[in-house]
């Protein structure tokens, strides 16, 4: 992804312009000028956007936001926080149910999870397909609280691993 700038001059927009916007698929800038005669239709006819402009600064934003809309988002992980296996309660119905204590940050509902067993990754990309809190549904639990939760897609837990609840952050562009 680039920005080219083929051609510029100064004066009103010509049909030249028109013209060369149109086999190159670009778009006219123009700063403090307006199209001479019949251009700005024959730019309608040939598909040609003008953007005219007169605050140098509004330009350079906004050609800096559609640059920066061109690029394909960064994201970076970011843990919410950690719960210990204390029991395993088996249920015919919906399997494993893990006995955890929420040993710091949060955990979340609609985050995502890795099972972590003597410091080594189990299972990655986790979602909960229960989260409760005594006998009550929760949407997430605290740092000091005691909660059930249910893996989805994933019963091989045993007593001691860790559950580390994450989400994946869009980074912003500068």
């Amino acid at each position: 992804m680039s920005l080219r700038v083929i051609d510029r001059g100064v004066g009103a927009i010509t049909k030249a312009n028109v013209d060369l916007a149109a086999a190159s698929d670009a778009v006219i800038i123009g700063f403090n000028v307006r199209p001479e005669g019949k251009v700005a239709e024959l730019a309608d006819q040939e598909g040609v956007e003008i953007k005219y402009y007169s605050v140098i600064y509004q330009a350079i934003e906004e050609i800096e936001a559609a640059l920066k809309g061109m690029l394909k988002p960064e994201f970076e992980e970011a843990t919410l926080g950690q719960a210990e296996i204390r029991a395993i309660f088996r249920s015919s119905r919906i399997g494993n149910i893990a006995g955890c204590m929420v040993t710091s940050g949060v955990i979340r509902r609609n985050a995502k999870y890795r099972v972590i067993r003597d410091g080594a990754v189990v299972a990655d990309n986790l979602d909960l397909s229960s989260l409760r809190r005594e006998k009550d549904d929760a949407s997430e639990v605290r740092e000091g609280f005691e909660c059930g939760l249910v893996l989805r897609n994933f019963q091989d837990i045993k007593e001691g691993d860790v559950v580390e609840a994450f989400e994946m952050r869009e980074i912003p562009r500068s």
